[in-house]
């Protein structure tokens, strides 16, 4: 069994994982069932992305009698701040306020939601620096182009 993680799903993927994480120990069977309901996949289609979940670490299998059941060892909150953290490492540090507001703008929000950023800001303004520092290398962004202006 691979034990290290490719982190890399694609869309229908993601669709198997859901199914997964919220049942936590789930058949072929049962994830067919859910997906045919949304997706209307053939059974042979839903199999094929488990198997290249299962390749790729995401799922864990195991024999229980005739019966195989999948899981996750990685949950979907950890899955989800792992991706994010790698889509953050990957772009400018100047544009991840942005992008983070970007996120905010689009999603639908309950006022617990609303009130857990909050305070979420309220910290973050303790450490908050005057401006970010861009992180990337000549040509890997637009900071430098307006250098003489911003004197970088």
């Amino acid at each position: 069994m691979n034990t290290e993680i490719d982190s890399k799903i694609t869309d229908s993927e993601w669709e198997v994982m859901r199914v997964v994480w919220a049942q936590d120990k789930v058949t072929s069977k049962e994830v067919i069932e859910v997906l045919q309901q949304k997706k209307d996949w053939k059974p042979a289609t839903t199999k094929t992305f488990m198997g290249r979940l299962a390749k790729k670490g995401m799922l864990h299998t195991e024999k229980v009698g005739k019966k195989y059941l999948y899981s996750s060892g990685l949950s979907e909150s950890e899955f989800i701040k792992s991706t994010l953290e790698v889509t953050f490492d990957n772009i400018c540090d100047r544009d991840v306020g942005n992008t983070i507001v970007e996120l905010i703008s689009k999603a639908t929000l309950s006022h617990d939601d609303i009130e857990i950023m909050e305070k979420a800001l309220e910290m973050k303004k303790k450490e908050a620096v005057e401006e970010v520092p861009c992180s990337c290398v000549p040509g890997q962004c637009k900071c430098n182009d307006h250098c003489c202006s911003s004197g970088c």
